[in-house]
């Protein structure tokens, strides 16, 4: 009996996010054993330091670089990341997959709803890009940095004594937290971070037997959409530590792509939205970064950058 060796995070939702990718695989491979691995990042040792600064002591990303070197040295045959987490480049040797089916891609906001926040409203949130997109509508809220799991977080509601937190919908919903969410923040005033809600499936360019089998679990309108808002994001030479949010949807072989920047203090926001054929999702993303470059969000990721 063949086994795959499938690593990730060690967080509760990343053991959700392998079981939800490996549930029908193990239904349509029978013959194939999948032992679960985890590998603990650099994100999940630190959780005080900010995350530029754990990315750079981890020679790239906080929450993926482990996963991959073990993955290039043959100690795991795949690895299931949270895509928002990655990188828009794949180091060399290692290759993405399509995604299978995508969860809710919006910000929950939890505690309160946007418009029953009081006025100086503590918000829990570590992210540049939800502090950015809040600030530009709602000025008066006060931010605290908080960092680790989806659960800690939300505990963090009642322990900082918080009047809200902000988590990815999709973390909730797979962890069954779901009646925590006070309200959905709207994907026209709130995009999300590119691949939100999408798993990264990750493997050797080389393990074509790999391939075979996990290719199987993927979707491709799930990929064109990703594969847009990550073409956008490369464009803009963005990152996780950047306010860049972005949206794709496909619609009858048409696919559309909304994405904004927006300055830390939120004072200056740019938006795009353009659509193309499905089958030109990078194509779509690079004009959108460019539409989003001529609009000035390069003044605005210039001021940022050195700060990151």
């Amino acid at each position: 009996m063949r086994t795959l060796v499938v690593g990730s995070r060690a967080s509760q939702l990343a053991k959700a996010q392998v079981k939800e990718f490996l549930a029908p695989l193990r239904e349509r491979f029978p013959e194939v054993t999948f032992r679960h691995q985890v590998i603990l990042e650099g994100g999940d040792r630190d959780r005080k330091s900010a995350l530029p600064t754990v990315s750079a002591s981890s020679g790239g990303s906080a929450f993926s670089s482990e996963q991959e070197a073990a993955l290039a040295r043959g100690e795991a045959d795949v690895i299931v990341h949270s895509l928002k987490d990655l990188p828009t480049s794949n180091p060399s040797g290692l290759a993405l997959l399509p995604p299978p089916g995508r969860e809710d891609v919006r910000d929950a906001l939890c505690g309160s709803t946007l418009a029953d926040l009081p006025h100086g409203a503590r918000i829990g949130t570590s992210a540049a890009r939800r502090i950015a997109q809040l600030r530009h509508a709602r000025p008066d809220l006060v931010f605290v940095p908080i960092r680790g799991n989806v659960p800690p977080r939300l505990n963090k509601l009642r322990t900082m004594n918080l009047d809200a937190v902000v988590l990815a919908a999709a973390g909730l919903k797979r962890l069954g937290l779901d009646d925590a969410i006070g309200e959905l923040l709207p994907l026209d005033r709130f995009p999300p971070s590119p691949g939100q809600g999408a798993l990264g499936i990750q493997i050797r360019a080389d393990n074509e037997s790999a391939r075979e089998i996990l290719a199987t679990a993927g979707d491709l309108l799930t990929d064109a959409e990703v594969r847009a808002e990550r073409a956008m994001l490369a464009e803009l030479h963005g990152g996780c530590s950047v306010p860049i949010g972005a949206y794709a949807k496909a619609v009858d072989g048409v696919l559309t792509l909304h994405a904004q920047v927006t300055s830390l203090d939120g004072s200056k926001q740019v938006d795009a939205r353009l659509s193309g054929p499905l089958s030109e999702p990078e194509n779509l993303g690079v004009l959108v970064g460019g539409r989003l470059l001529d609009q000035g969000a390069e003044a605005i990721l210039a001021e940022i950058r050195p700060a990151a």
